[in-house]
């Protein structure tokens, strides 16, 4: 089987199978970011003022707009994925002479999509509410691309693992919503006090909203060196994970 066909097959389908259901996949971020918007940024935001000299709405904006890529990028490989499993489809993905690096690429790119589509329908939200000019776009796309990239392979392996429904809930409820929270989304990590500070330094999320928001403000408490850098070992060392995963068949082939 040619590759380039595999490959096409499973992200048309993948994109096909959440462009369907758009009403579950499209329409819940653009209703939760406006109220992100309304009470965070108008209704708090006018109280808090300025941080490192943007406005509050200026500063969450960017972290809103990369949460939204993660949990979705996330959840649409995880969800696909183990519905596969689930449904045993998987079957016809084993069988197939479709390399194993293909259909990681195939789910991974579905993620991608997603995560990047809901990222714009919720940067086109922010724009009713706030207006601003981006600071260096190819950094902002570079992030976007590769935070959705991560979380994708994170949902690729959460899949695999999964047992049940319920242990594709389990992370991004108790794992990712905290993280991205923690993350420096609505505030920055200087304004905490040096233990947490140092303890907030462990989290990968915050480096990947910093590089966002220097990206479209020029506001980061992170070097954004260090964000890629840490981005990419992620990206590798999830990749790996994922293929020798796929190549013993674990969680799969049981």
């Amino acid at each position: 089987m040619n590759v380039a066909i595999a490959f096409k097959t499973i992200v048309k389908k993948e994109i096909y199978r959440f462009i369907r259901i758009w009403p579950q996949t499209l329409l819940p971020p653009a209703i939760t970011t406006t109220l992100y918007f309304l009470i965070f940024g108008k209704l708090i935001g006018d109280r808090i003022g300025t941080i490192h000299g943007a406005s509050y709405m200026d500063y969450i904006v960017p972290g809103i707009i990369l949460m939204s890529v993660i949990s979705h990028s996330y959840a649409n490989v995880v969800s696909s994925f183990y519905s596969t499993k689930f449904q045993r489809n998987i079957e016809e993905l084993l069988v197939a002479p479709v390399p194993n690096w293909v259909i990681l690429s195939g789910y991974i790119m579905g993620g991608i999509v997603r995560g990047l589509l809901v990222g714009m329908v919720v940067t086109l939200i922010s724009l009713l509410f706030d207006d601003f000019a981006v600071h260096n776009l190819p950094i902002a796309l570079v992030t976007a691309v590769l935070t959705a990239t991560l979380f994708s392979l994170a949902g690729f392996i959460n899949a695999i693992l999964a047992e049940s429904f319920d242990d594709i809930s389990i992370i991004p409820n108790f794992v990712l919503t905290p993280l991205s929270y923690l993350g420096g989304v609505f505030y920055s990590v200087d304004m905490l006090p040096p233990i947490w500070q140092t303890i907030s330094m462990g989290n990968p999320i915050l480096y990947m909203v910093n590089a966002f928001r220097y990206g479209l403000i020029g506001v980061s408490d992170i070097d954004i060196q260090l964000t890629f850098m840490i981005t990419a070992g992620f990206i590798v060392t999830l990749t790996l994970f994922s293929l020798y995963l796929l190549h013993k068949g674990i969680g799969i082939k049981n």
